[in-house]
């Protein structure tokens, strides 16, 4: 089977933009993130669940897939290929884009070190970035290596615009331009 770029790179993006913004709403509400997200000293460093520009997460979602799809694309031969390539792929993710980033994020050794963020803080959201990562190496992992499955196509592809409709339609309504029905 030939990995080409092409489908490497939509597939990547379309699974990571659609995991990313599932995972994080199942994750907003139930890890209650607008109240933890106020919390004085995490609210030096994030966002509030309200700020307009939170909205615009799963759009960015994009330009990100795009750039693990490049990165996949670099590592097809020793993760496509393979029966359980995609516990190498999860591995990458975890090791090099949650514990070990060279940026002090949140969850990261280095976020745990340098930043000011509580320790509680940190642990509370590995489940779900680890569980997201998991998610986009095996589904993309498994859409890549069965292109015939074209219910996948056909999931996929509704679930990607649906996200970008709702992300739209949430900055619109938190730049007050889109009315919701309480207001």
């Amino acid at each position: 089977m030939e990995f080409t770029f092409k489908s490497i790179a939509i597939k990547t993006t379309i699974i990571h933009t659609v995991t990313y913004t599932v995972v994080g709403l199942i994750a907003f509400y139930l890890l209650d993130y607008a109240n933890i997200y106020a919390d004085p000293t995490v609210a030096k460093l994030m966002r509030q669940t309200t700020d307009p520009i939170v909205a615009s997460g799963p759009l960015f979602q994009v330009i990100r897939g795009f750039f693990f799809g490049l990165a996949f694309y670099s590592l097809r031969s020793i993760v496509f290929a393979r029966k359980n390539g995609w516990l190498i792929l999860w591995g990458v993710l975890v090791i090099v884009g949650i514990l070990s980033p060279f940026g002090a994020s949140p969850g990261s050794i280095e976020g745990m070190i340098y930043t000011i963020l509580p320790m509680w803080f940190h642990i509370l959201g590995l489940p779900e970035i680890i569980m997201q990562a998991f998610l986009v190496a095996y589904i993309t992992f498994y859409w890549i290596n069965h292109p015939e499955k074209r219910w996948l196509n056909w999931l996929a592809g509704i679930l990607f615009i649906l996200v970008l409709l709702m992300s739209t339609m949430g900055i619109l309504a938190g730049l007050g331009i889109l009315q919701t029905p309480n207001q």
